[in-house]
């Protein structure tokens, strides 16, 4: 692709984790030539990084990847991944965006996904994608299932040593890529932009992320997964298996001194799941959720949280107070419970944070469709068109407009992609009547 040039298609989807990837297919097979802009550098969103999803305890990777394969492999669909979104806004051409390719240091043209250069590289650097838990190559494919299949180089780790460029059969390295500014012209836009989740080293009660064994969920759903930085669950200060595992739910949302008073909706269910998980890989370890309230809102939930009860999993209603590090390397948890005992104290190997979902992406500066207090984009019409926002021709999909679990969201992607399709047969029909 050559700076400045400008590309046409009926739809573009920002996001490309499971809404996105959602939407994009469900207007590509209505014969839409559609663009899916992802910041990662592999498209599959926070999805692709789960073990398991609740309740069905089936594999978040067997849903996702063939989702992601059937995007990279439609005729109608375009992929574009590691660019950043500069501006989204309505002009008599339609809907423009501004976009910005960042430099992979690899020509996507002719990397070959060998990962020859991966394997010839000296520099390790922590993986973020395992949680931070195991190493990585300065220059890396992000997973093995990822798409598209093009090496990245961590430029800031990179020492040029050059022993990936003289590997590469195909002489893919580049050490001077720049990046390159781009336009997507398209009649309506999806917004799938995701979700993050609340930094642990804002939360000062919390040990603001330097205690070793206190994690987050999605540190947790690696050590979980089959195919993560241990192949079992060990604790990260000292790679002992836990005897025991705390979950502390609202760890970062229905808190207003945190900036969250919100419910984030699945941190109760995916908690439990979590907890279910660990009781089959460590059958001797006793797990406590530390909850509030429970919020069991789904098909199937409440009998998925009475299982939970029914295999052993502690439920203390309390909330946590403070974190703090304890005697060789436990973690002690301050908490006022809920059932008289007042203020107590309770030791365990290894704390899990089940913290509150807040926008991946702001669209202040950028786009002129509106935000709630909460940040997320705002619709119009939540009651009975949940996916319009205040602009023409966008839509918003998934937990950019708000939390909610994976079964919403993809029903709402659905909801989405009618709706741009429908929005792009109003606007054909001027044209028609004129001719």
């Amino acid at each position: 692709m050559e700076s400045g040039q400008t590309l046409t298609f009926d739809a573009l989807v920002v996001g490309g984790g499971i809404a996105g990837l959602q939407s994009a297919l469900d207007l590509a097979d209505q014969d839409f030539k559609v663009a899916i802009v992802e910041k990662d550098a592999t498209i599959g969103g926070k999805m692709i990084r789960l073990s398991k999803v609740f309740p069905t305890l089936d594999c978040a990777s067997c849903i996702t990847t063939p989702k992601m394969a059937a995007a990279a492999h439609h005729e109608n669909i375009t992929i574009f991944t590691y660019c950043d979104l500069n501006s989204l806004e309505r002009t008599g051409e339609g809907i423009v965006a501004a976009i910005t390719q960042r430099p992979r240091y690899v020509d996507a043209n002719k990397c070959i996904g060998c990962r020859k250069c991966e394997y010839s590289c000296p520099i390790l650097v922590n993986d973020e994608e395992q949680g931070g838990f195991s190493a990585r190559k300065a220059i890396y494919i992000p997973f093995s299932n990822a798409i598209p299949q093009i090496a990245l180089m961590d430029i800031e780790h990179c020492m040029l040593c050059g022993k990936c460029e003289k590997v590469c059969p195909t002489q893919a390295v580049d050490y001077f890529q720049e990046p390159q500014d781009f336009t997507i012209v398209a009649r309506t836009a999806v917004l799938a932009t995701g979700f993050d989740l609340t930094p642990m080293e804002t939360k000062q009660q919390y040990g603001k992320g330097n205690i070793p064994n206190v994690i987050t969920a999605l540190q947790m759903e690696r050590l979980l997964a089959p195919h993560g930085p241990y192949a079992r669950v060990l604790r990260p200060s000292d790679g002992m298996e836990p005897d025991s595992v705390a979950f502390v739910q609202c760890a970062g949302s229905r808190d207003k001194s945190m900036g969250v008073p919100y419910c984030s909706r699945v941190c109760c269910m995916y908690a439990i799941k979590q907890a279910m998980l660990l009781s089959g890989a460590l059958p001797l370890a006793d797990i406590t959720i530390y909850y509030m309230d429970i919020r069991a809102f789904g098909k199937g939930y409440e009998q998925f949280f009475q299982n939970a009860q029914a295999m052993g999993i502690q439920f203390v209603k309390a909330k946590v107070a403070t974190i703090s590090e304890g005697e060789n390397g436990s973690v002690t948890l301050r908490y006022e419970a809920q059932d008289g005992e007042g203020v107590t104290t309770a030791d365990h190997d290894l704390v899990v944070l089940s913290l509150g979902m807040v926008p991946a992406w702001s669209p202040e500066g950028r786009c002129a469709v509106s935000t709630g207090s909460d940040g997320f984009i705002e619709t119009i019409q939540p009651k009975i068109a949940p996916t319009l926002t205040d602009m023409e021709g966008v839509f918003v999909t998934g937990v950019a407009a708000g939390p909610k679990d994976i079964v919403d969201t993809i029903a709402e992607s659905g909801a989405a992609s009618m709706e741009a399709s429908k929005y792009l047969a109003s606007i054909a029909e001027p044209k028609k009547e004129a001719a």
